[in-house]
């Protein structure tokens, strides 16, 4: 590997408030350059900085006895602050912020706000814990440019101020993902999850303020009993999300289609199919999704009773092979304006998942059952009570009118029929219905992206107010978009990424004559992420802070 030496000076961006470097002179190559006459340079810029000049080793190089001082992490808060620069998040903030109307106010210059709202997206990314948690991070184990630590007040005013702009920074930093990464956005997946709070009290119970966000409603965590938020989540094929919502955790999903559809009205995407799931379907949402030209995908109840959907299951016909995993069949219902689409999708591996563990089921319960035409009624009926309290066991048992325990051959045969199957609803009434069953693939993305976005810890939430609760989600929004960046750049996982990244370290010594931090030597594998992100090197040295006398 060849070095080159420069000599160079940090400053300070005045747009930006990061500090950089400024390359002051170019020596050329390491291995050309004369080191007597380098260390004679150095002695004579040290008596201009009125330090001591270096020691120098007889016909040697420069001598310095260093004692680290400090150490922490660089490479994946690095990787981030570049694609946040990229995406224009950083710009965006500080642009909104300078206007008169919207300025973070005397306590937070406009510099520390962008800052701060950088490292805590940072955070949720890389070491996702509790603001508090959070200050200390910042000050300790990492460093961000142009910010040496925060406290949590200024933390929470940067919140604030997220929040109060969020929809003006939401529309302009997704139109610059989808354009930097050319994102086809004409199919929108759409999802809903909750998350609950370890409290035992709705909002509105104790002080009977009922306009806070935590209720208790279905929830997708299996926590009934603890209070919770619905978040709602639109992605790109890609799985880039592209907005958040945050409703009262009794919120319904038949009742959000129509506002998530709303908000992103004013967006002027191209014509859109929105894909959703089974939680969605009603007549009503299916009027709402065509709405303005848009089409719709959506998923249908095997088990439902919906004349045209129980027809469309109903249906007799062959499959069509799409790949060695997929099979589909096209089926119409109804005629002429009242003709509707259907498409049934079979996932062979998906099939093959749920004969086994329905067999896996089937084999355990009964192991549980043997034996049981032996027993009283009270000790046959407590079996039973034992088994209901097993949903996957209750669901293939059968009681006999004598009260006798057997297994629901008839249940079993039922389910065979439907393992791996899915039925779709579609407005598209020309598109191939390969392609349908593949956009219906890919709102697994959807549900890849809520495991992620848990994994930012976006539980437990500390948080008491509304406000506060939406902001905390809103950064895990912003934490998700730069890690889809990053993944679908180098076709790599943020859990690999971050871990390789994190290795990049800044260690600072003493000198002696001052302080000086000095990155690790990339590996092969980091200098492939960074060449696949475009992105450059971190710079080699940082900070030179001379002894004062």
């Amino acid at each position: 590997m060849t070095s080159y030496l420069s000599l160079a000076h940090n400053y300070r961006d005045p747009d930006s408030g990061v500090s950089k470097p400024r390359i002051l002179h170019s020596f050329g190559r390491e291995d050309e350059l004369d080191p007597e006459a380098l260390t004679r340079l150095m002695a004579s810029i040290a008596r201009h900085l009125d330090v001591a000049a270096p020691a120098v080793a007889d016909g040697g190089p420069v001598a310095l006895d260093l004692e680290p001082v400090d150490g922490r992490d660089l490479g994946g808060v690095w990787v981030l602050d570049q694609l946040w620069s990229r995406l224009g998040i950083g710009a965006e903030i500080r642009k909104l912020a300078r206007s008169p109307k919207h300025r973070p106010g005397r306590k937070l210059d406009v510099a520390t706000l962008e800052r701060i709202l950088f490292a805590l997206v940072a955070g949720r990314a890389l070491a996702p814990s509790s603001k508090l948690e959070a200050t200390r991070w910042i000050r300790e184990e990492v460093h961000i440019d142009g910010l040496a630590e925060a406290d949590h007040t200024a933390c929470y005013r940067a919140m604030d101020w997220l929040l109060e702009h969020l929809e003006a920074l939401q529309e302009t930093v997704f139109f610059a993902v989808a354009d930097l990464l050319q994102l086809d956005v004409d199919l929108i997946f759409f999802d809903t999850t909750s998350t609950y709070f370890e409290t035992p009290f709705e909002d509105g119970e104790l002080d009977g303020d009922d306009d806070g966000l935590r209720k208790r409603g279905h929830s997708k965590d299996a926590r009934p009993d603890l209070p919770q938020i619905v978040i709602g989540m639109a992605v790109t094929t890609g799985g880039l999300p592209v907005k958040l919502w945050v409703w009262p955790g009794d919120t319904q999903d038949q009742t959000v289609l129509a506002e998530v559809k709303a908000d992103l009205a004013g967006w002027k995407l191209n014509r859109t199919v929105w894909v959703v799931d089974a939680g969605f379907t009603s007549a009503a949402n299916r009027k709402v999704l065509t709405q303005g030209g848009s089409g719709f995908i959506i998923a249908e109840k095997l088990r439902g009773n919906e004349a045209a959907a129980v027809e469309a299951r109903s249906r007799q016909g062959r499959f069509k092979t799409v790949d060695e995993s997929l099979q589909v069949k096209d089926i119409r219902v109804g005629d002429g304006l009242d003709e509707q689409r259907f498409i049934m999708i079979r996932n062979l591996e998906a099939a093959a998942h749920d004969a086994h563990v329905r067999d896996r089921l089937v084999a355990l319960l009964e192991d549980r059952i043997e034996g049981s035409d032996a027993l009283d009624p009270d000790k046959r009926a407590e079996l039973r009570g034992r088994i209901r309290e097993k949903p996957g066991l209750w669901r293939y048992l059968r009681v006999t009118p004598s009260g006798l325990l057997r297994i629901d051959r008839a249940k079993i045969a039922a389910e065979t029929r439907l393992d791996g199957k899915t039925l779709l609803r579609t407005s598209e009434m020309e598109t191939d219905a390969a392609d349908i069953a593949r956009g219906y693939k890919a709102l697994l993305e959807v549900e890849r992206g809520w495991r992620d976005l848990k994994q930012l810890e976006l539980r437990p939430v500390y948080h008491r107010k509304a406000d506060r609760i939406v902001a905390h989600v809103q950064l895990s929004w912003l934490a998700l978009l730069l890690i889809r960046t990053a993944e679908i750049a180098t076709g790599e996982t943020w859990r690999n990424l971050a871990a390789e990244l994190d290795r990049i370290q800044l260690h600072t010594y003493d000198t002696g004559q001052g302080t000086v931090s000095q990155r690790t030597r990339l590996t092969a594998k980091q200098s492939s992420i960074l060449e696949r992100l475009g992105l450059p090197e971190p710079p080699r040295y940082y900070d030179f802070e001379p002894l004062n006398d």
